[in-house]
């Protein structure tokens, strides 16, 4: 039995989420990935994949057997690397996950040139809002916005941001401009569903210390880009990242107010689990991205 073959097929499967693209992902077929897991299935003597026509899972047993399984390959990937190190060269996959409009905006004009300097290394990146759990979902990294509250985790801070609150000039002149935190809670407010603190905001001032706001929720949404365009066609107010509205600021496509008021400022971090140590290829990613990303803190533009 090929031993090392089998282990990446149950972690081409476990990572891509069907037999037919872990059989993409190895070059091979989907008849000969499952022929791989039932023979490593049968030398272990457990079932380690719950099948069904909907979706695979691991068992108990798999998920622990994958990341342990895990941490051997990527294991592997680094003594291949520090061998390669002496061509200048490092190898293997790196799975990431990152927020989709940053992803989009920020991340994606970054992945070329990251290739092109290191052409042994490929990349499976990922991009959705939602708080994906590393271990269990096989990701190498993720890119996390906001305050970091899992202790399972190593992070190392990329930049920084914070959210202002915004809205179009048409609706602030049509429903007026509030000028306190409370006046908000008698507008339209368009909320980002993942917002730790929910329909509550926060606000800061140097003179009046801390308010907590439950805003009247026009609309939820768990994307920016979505709050972003229904904001700018007049629907409502937002309490959103500079880096999602600072150029429709410039423009005067949207306008900030209350600036008095401090929204919440968060950083944006690398995040890796701390069960495994750094590889050397992760850790050649993470430095490229706090490379490109150093002094990138976004800061509130003025309104035009």
């Amino acid at each position: 039995m090929d031993h090392l073959r089998n282990l990446s097929a149950l972690i081409a499967v476990v990572e891509c989420g069907s037999f037919v693209a872990a059989a993409q992902r190895m070059h091979s077929s989907k008849a000969a990935v499952s022929r791989y897991i039932q023979e490593l299935e049968t030398y272990l003597g457990v079932r380690l994949l719950q099948r069904s026509t909907r979706r695979i899972a691991l068992t108990e047993a798999g998920r622990d057997y994958y990341q342990r399984t895990k941490q051997i390959l990527v294991d592997l990937d680094d003594a291949n690397s520090a061998v390669g190190a002496n061509n200048a060269s490092l190898v293997g996959n790196i799975r990431v996950n990152a927020p989709l409009t940053f992803g989009t905006r920020y991340l994606a004009p970054l992945w070329a040139e990251f290739m092109e300097r290191h052409p042994s290394i490929t990349l499976d990146i990922e991009l959705n809002d939602r708080r994906v759990d590393l271990l269990e979902e096989g990701f190498d990294l993720a890119i996390r916005i906001g305050n970091l509250a899992d202790s399972s985790l190593v992070s190392r801070r990329l930049s920084n941001s914070h959210a202002v609150l915004c809205a179009s000039p048409a609706y602030l002149e049509k429903y007026g401009t509030p000028t306190t935190p409370e006046e908000l809670a008698q507008h339209q407010a368009i909320s980002y569903s993942y917002l730790p603190t929910g329909d509550i905001w926060h606000f800061y001032s140097a003179k009046q210390g801390e308010r907590a706001i439950n805003i009247k929720a026009r609309m939820h949404t768990n994307n920016g880009d979505t709050i972003r365009a229904v904001v700018l066609a007049g629907q409502g107010i937002a309490l959103q990242p500079i880096f999602q509205v600072g150029p429709d600021i410039q423009e005067g496509k949207l306008v900030t107010f209350m600036t008095e008021w401090a929204g919440p400022s968060f950083g944006i971090h690398a995040v890796y689990p701390s069960r495994k140590h750094l590889s050397l290829k992760v850790k050649t990613l993470i430095d490229y991205l706090a490379e490109k990303l150093a002094g990138t803190d976004w800061q509130q533009p003025a309104n035009t």
